[in-house]
């Protein structure tokens, strides 16, 4: 199966497990998109996320907290996860406000680690 079909696949099923997500994406460390299920400028989001992934583990090294795993931004009408999926790729997911952040960070931490698994 080709990559982007099997991060395709990684992204429907996240969809489907926590109904509250209206969009994710997978980005390459540099802003790029690999696979997205969300509606909007795709690219400009990956390019959004892989810089706030770079900015979390500049906080991590300052703060000597380790490597980044996660970090999220909360909006008026939305909430935005963003999940490391090692050292070539970032999973974001955007979720509305009031959505079940146990559910999501259960599922998304899981989905993370499958795609990690899939980059190699």
């Amino acid at each position: 199966m080709a990559l982007n079909a099997e991060l395709e696949g990684v992204l429907q099923r996240l969809r489907s497990a926590v109904p509250e997500i209206q969009g994710s994406l997978v980005a390459s460390i540099d802003g790029l998109v690999i696979a997205s299920n969300t509606k909007g400028d795709a690219n400009r989001m990956a390019a959004m996320i892989a810089t706030a992934l770079g900015l979390g583990m500049r906080i991590c090294d300052t703060f000597s907290a380790g490597d980044l795993s996660e970090t999220s931004v909360t909006g008026n009408s939305g909430q935005i996860y963003v999940y490391s999926t090692g050292p070539k790729g970032v999973l974001a997911v955007y979720a509305v406000t009031g959505a079940n952040v146990g559910l999501i960070n259960l599922e998304c931490r899981d989905a993370a680690k499958k795609i990690a698994a899939i980059f190699g």
